[in-house]
């Protein structure tokens, strides 16, 4: 029998890699015969999805996989902006060897994952790693964690912005300079670049124009 955690972990994974596309129906039926459970646990699960916004409850309609919600996509990007322009900026000219090796290494494996077409789903899970390496470095991985309980939103739009192949490849050569800047302790190209790293994408049309059905109206 499969456990009320273990489902939440399954649909959790299925919303975030788009497998349930955003407002897409989720049945209490559908679910307890795939999971051979009772519609009451199942409740409980879209319940907890739903007070942590992968899933949206509407009485007497359905539960429905949460739309992408633009505002709260934002607010991470400018929450990100804010506390990795500080960490980089603290790392400038003083990086760790051993950190700076293990930066040095994700970005080759970036470049692999885009030379043999691994997909979006490898390359994100490595971008996450690069950002998440700075805050270890800076003490502040804690900040990091802190980040993650309100991504169901941000990690969706940016899976979505690198389903275009030429996006993998800007987003490596980016990250190569954004940690040449910290080499460098070049503190105005970290600001400059960081920002247009975070915020070119919510700044422009092309997502509301190619993904207008994902998004909350």
């Amino acid at each position: 029998m499969t456990s009320k955690k273990e489902i939440m972990s399954y649909l959790k994974q299925e919303i975030l890699s788009l497998a349930l596309k955003p407002g897409s129906m989720i049945s209490e039926t559908a679910l307890s015969e795939r999971f051979q459970l009772s519609r009451t646990p199942i409740r409980d699960v879209l319940k907890q999805l739903s007070l942590e916004q992968y899933v949206d409850i509407y009485p007497k309609k359905g539960n429905l996989v949460s739309y992408i919600d633009l505002e709260s996509v934002e607010q991470v990007i400018y929450l990100r902006n804010v506390l990795e322009k500080e960490i980089m900026k603290s790392l400038a000219g003083n990086i760790p060897l051993k950190g700076l090796h293990e930066l040095r290494g994700n970005l080759a494996q970036q470049q692999q994952c885009i030379e043999q077409a691994e997909g979006a789903g490898l390359f994100l899970q490595l971008d996450d790693q690069f950002h998440r390496t700075m805050f270890g470095l800076a003490g502040r991985e804690f900040l990091w964690g802190v980040l993650q309980q309100f991504n169901v939103h941000y990690i969706r739009y940016r899976k979505l912005h690198m389903l275009k192949d030429e996006k993998l490849a800007t987003i490596q050569q980016e990250h190569q300079q954004l940690l040449d800047y910290i080499v460098q302790g070049d503190t105005t190209g970290i600001d400059e670049l960081l920002h247009h790293h975070l915020r070119a994408d919510i700044d422009s049309m092309n997502f509301q124009e190619h993904f207008a059905t994902y998004i909350k109206k």
